[in-house]
């Protein structure tokens, strides 16, 4: 009689939630905000900090439906433990659908902190019963964004001959930044989007021979999913995630982070559309899944990209070469004009992936890239096992299995190339477990050779290229109660070849040991503590010799909520830097939030005070923004750096943001350098956003 009185408050509960649709876009924001600032206490190399953000956010913004998401796809917030995904598959395989978000509160080692952090992340369908069927909602928005540095750069002045009457280097285009971006999807059933993007100093132009359309960055997807035995098919801009990313990687990559243990385990979601601003690292094409028996899917992938490359005259074999790729996606001045798009590039791959109901995965990957120019990169060291050459195969086997509380995953692969200095192997392999109900663990092992080459792989790392590199990660997360957690990692890494600024084979290790305690539902307390030990070039040293650095990071953060709508975060920072020989570089952040949120209006704002005594020993803050833009700023020098946001509901089809930033800094009157440079000691942004929902 409990379950049926239950059930029935959950369907209720249920029609309440699928009619309520008129709740701010800001609630599910902040939650979304909270959590990437603790999940990023401090910054890790390695980690493509935007196109994770994008990643979650594009997760976030389209809730996954927890009746129907996979086991890969829930994996993929993060949020939960082995232990808490296998309890809730076997219940959705023994009671069936879940009427409402509220009854995992009786889904075995679900408890109300797990069930409160997954709330503004994933929905519920009611597809039977008395309450009829629910269609799974449409998300179909318009989103405008206008961003401006106040203060004139350098690279936007006058330009004035010098005395042999040659122009200095200038930007080519206006100091207006514009981003349009316009999505049209429901979950699990098609997906049409469109991103234009301007950045400062580029040009609005339309010049086909040269690929450009108006906008400097043109993005565009369509996908179809769910059509028969036609899983997904993509045309457009897209990225592919199988395995552990050793071959194929999309924007899942968290790699080290304050999540000790959940992040490690690549989940395989097969294509995805790519809507990121990070103009590099995916593909335009085509790609498709199609089951060919339940178990068994078969994904093929065609890409044509016309890659940034800065080039340069070839020998007598090679007309031209290209020395290297350019990743920034930023084309102001006309050197950069002139990498754009000068190389060609084809890419034709395929998966075949096998999976059974016991979650046992087992799949092979192949991917042949094409360039249409000779790559060789400068003729220096640390260069002597890069990728040289026209083409580069990579083939990959990967499998994964889950037994009780443990899932076992690896993945290696070897790469091929068309000279003789390709022919490596990759190899990544590990586990996560629940060894009881409040102790996770994780370990990751790997091996990269210098001379393995793969241009889309992202694959575990500690130096963000799967290659030149051997390492052994281990992670714990403990909850000594249900308001106190502790976790931390270790990581030991070596890399048997020369690097860019280590001039022979080194090694090294870092920690990260974390406490959060939550009293109560008003306020959280956390304490992350990081030391990274590697070694590099001693500057200013014409020997070269390398020795060991020393990295120090300290954070202590606290969360409270004063009344309904207002809320608090206090944050202190400290750290260091230090060659070994020499005196420590030291640098520390005091900051302080705010959010206010009543009715349709949010209020956010920092006051931060910041000193460092170089660059080496800078503090990177995440930031609260707008929707779909990130903010990991590095404060150093010293100074003050502020900002103000507002967001206002002003119906359930229009939101509108506004944000005001400004760094002062008291030990220079300039700010910036290069063309970026500031002639004033401070630099202020302004940046505008509006959002149409139909």
């Amino acid at each position: 009689m409990r379950t049926v009185c239950f059930l029935i408050l959950a369907g209720w509960l249920a029609c309440l939630r699928a009619f309520s649709q008129n709740r701010p876009i800001f609630q599910q924001d902040a939650a979304l905000s909270r959590y990437l600032q603790d999940l990023f206490p401090v910054q890790t190399e390695g980690v493509d900090y935007e196109s994770v953000f994008d990643a979650l956010t594009q997760l976030y913004a389209q809730p996954l439906d927890i009746n129907k998401a996979t086991r890969d796809e829930l994996a993929a917030t993060y949020l939960l433990t082995e232990q808490q995904l296998n309890s809730l598959i076997t219940y959705r395989a023994d009671f069936g659908d879940l009427l409402a978000i509220y009854e995992l509160q009786a889904v075995p080692d679900f408890d109300v902190a797990t069930i409160r952090r997954l709330m503004p992340f994933i929905t519920v369908s009611v597809t039977s019963g008395i309450f009829g069927k629910f269609a799974t909602s449409t998300d179909n928005y318009l989103i405008l964004r206008y961003e401006r540095v106040l203060e004139k750069q350098k690279g936007f002045s006058e330009a004035t001959p010098d005395k042999n009457g040659k122009l200095p280097n200038r930007y080519v285009g206006g100091p207006n930044q514009w981003y349009v971006r316009y999505r049209y999807s429901r979950p699990r059933a098609f997906s049409f989007g469109l991103t234009l993007e301007k950045d400062p100093g580029e040009r609005l132009i339309w010049q086909p021979s040269a690929n450009q359309y108006g906008a400097d960055y043109v993005s565009f997807h369509a996908q179809l999913q769910n059509r028969g035995k036609w899983r997904s098919i993509i045309l457009g801009d897209y990225q592919v995630q199988v395995g552990q990313g050793l071959v194929l990687s999309a924007g899942f990559a968290l790699g080290k982070s304050a999540e000790t243990v959940q992040t490690l385990r690549r989940p395989t979601l097969g294509g995805r559309p790519y809507t990121s601003l990070t103009e590099s690292g995916y593909f335009r094409g085509a790609t498709a899944t199609y089951a060919v028996t339940p178990t068994i899917d078969v994904t093929l992938l065609l890409a044509r990209n016309r890659r940034d490359a800065n080039t340069a005259e070839g020998d007598t074999e090679e007309s031209s070469i290209a020395t290297s790729f350019q990743t920034s996606g930023l084309h102001r001045t006309p050197s950069e004009i002139a990498d754009r798009a000068s190389l060609t590039e084809t890419n034709l791959g395929a998966h075949l992936l096998y999976h059974n109901r016991h979650q046992l995965q087992v799949g092979l990957t192949a991917l042949r890239t094409l360039f249409d120019t000779f790559v060789r990169k400068r003729d220096l060291s640390y260069n002597q096992y890069e990728f040289t050459g026209k083409q580069n195969v990579v083939v990959g086997l990967h499998g994964s299995y889950i037994w009780r509380n443990w899932n076992l995953f690896t993945e290696m692969a070897r790469s091929a190339g068309s000279t003789t200095n390709s022919g490596g192997l990759g190899f990544v392999g590990g586990t996560l477990v629940s060894l009881t109900k409040k102790l996770d663990a994780s370990l990751v092992l790997r091996h990269y050779d210098r001379n393995f080459h793969g241009f889309y792989g992202n694959a575990f790392s500690e130096g963000g290229r799967n290659a030149n590199e051997t390492g052994a990660y281990f992670g714990l997360k403990y909850s000594v109660y249900r308001k106190l957690t502790v976790g931390g990692f270790m990581d030991f890494f070596h890399f048997p070849w020369l690097r860019y600024l280590v001039d022979k084979p080194s090694k090294g290790f870092d920690y990260l040991l974390q406490l959060r305690y939550t009293p109560n539902r008003q306020t959280a307390f956390s304490l992350v503590i990081h030391d990274e030990h590697k070694e590099k070039n001693l500057p200013g040293d014409k020997a070269k010799n390398v020795v060991e650095t020393t990295r120090k990071s300290y954070v202590l953060n606290v969360d409270y909520s004063l009344r309904r709508g207002l809320s608090l975060r206090s944050r202190v920072q400290w750290g260091s830097f230090q060659y070994a020989g020499q005196s420590p570089k030291r640098g520390f952040t005091l900051v302080q939030d705010a959010t206010f949120e009543y009715r349709r209006l949010s209020l956010s704002g920092r006051m931060a005070l910041f000193s460092t005594d170089d660059y080496d020993s800078r503090q990177y803050v995440y930031e609260r923004d707008v929707l779909y833009a990130f903010s990991f700023p590095a404060y150093f020098n010293r100074g003050i750096r502020h900002y103000v946001m507002a967001q206002y509901t002003l119906n359930r089809h229009l939101d509108v943001w506004v944000r005001w930033a400004r760094t002062d800094v008291t030990n220079q009157d300039f700010v910036g350098s290069d063309l970026d440079q500031i002639d004033a000691p401070h630099k202020s942004e302004v940046k505008m956003q509006v959002r149409w929902r139909l």
